[in-house]
């Protein structure tokens, strides 16, 4: 039995890193609002696997109810609950137990005014190509060593530039992920293409909806410094993030 145990908590946390949302939304529901203090009853079998601060509060049985009842059916499949354990994972960062709810709702209601933060969307360094707006994200801040598992903090980096989206949903987007020269031509290319990806799911589970993304791996091949040195590796390991069509000097 305890064997048993240990495969399947294994197998679940396989499947957070690897299941997003089945359904993109707009935004997320954070349960909020004069609707906010009813009780909510989950039912399912996927209610057992809810992280507590989901299956234990009003807010977290909110925000699992209005965003992953994919069907509408008023019950919690597995795959269903996977998928809100990742989002809230992903949102609320390694403090989960601390995670402030009413400040999400400050932040969304500052949202629907149509605002989104123009100070952090400079701070990210756009430059003009002829794509579009690009920048550089370094891939030693977003994932650890050969890995294509975003770090906590990552979608902090990230979550100035899914509000932008969100309040302009014509814009599309391309994410091209960039590997030193260190490893195979396969593997590096196979890791481009997964950590390009993994930023992708990252905009998903923010509420922007996948469908206005280009993903693509380049490998080893367009490097932007000499690989021959520590300090042009980490130039080299990057994903580049390019709003098409748009101006950077609008940032």
């Amino acid at each position: 039995m305890k064997r048993f145990s240990i495969i399947a908590a294994a197998a679940l946390a396989t499947s957070l890193t690897a299941i997003a949302p089945a359904q993109a939304q707009d935004r997320w529901d954070w349960g909020g609002g004069r609707h906010g203090d009813r009780p909510i009853r989950l039912a399912g079998p996927g209610v057992p696997r809810l992280l507590p601060e989901l299956r234990a509060t009003l807010r977290g049985r909110a925000f699992v109810m209005r965003n992953f009842d994919h069907n509408r059916d008023g019950r919690i499949s597995l795959r269903e609950a996977i998928a809100a354990n990742r989002a809230f994972v992903d949102i609320a960062g390694p403090r989960r137990d601390r995670f402030d709810w009413e400040a999400r709702d400050r932040t969304v209601v500052v949202e629907e005014r149509g605002d989104w933060d123009r100070g952090a969307m400079r701070g990210y360094g756009f430059r003009q190509t002829t794509r579009g707006a690009t920048m550089n994200l370094s891939e030693d801040v977003l994932f650890a060593t050969d890995s294509d598992v975003l770090r906590p903090g990552a979608i902090d980096k990230l979550r100035p530039l899914a509000g932008y989206l969100r309040h302009n949903p014509g814009v599309r987007v391309a994410i091209d992920g960039h590997t030193d020269s260190r490893g195979t031509d396969a593997h590096n290319l196979d890791l481009s293409e997964r950590r390009a990806a993994s930023v992708r799911n990252a905009f998903d589970t923010m509420g922007v909806t996948r469908a206005r993304f280009s993903v693509e791996g380049h490998g080893e091949a367009e490097p932007v410094a000499s690989n021959a040195t520590p300090a042009g590796m980490r130039q080299n390991r990057r994903v580049e993030v390019t709003l098409l069509g748009q101006r950077a000097d609008r940032f």
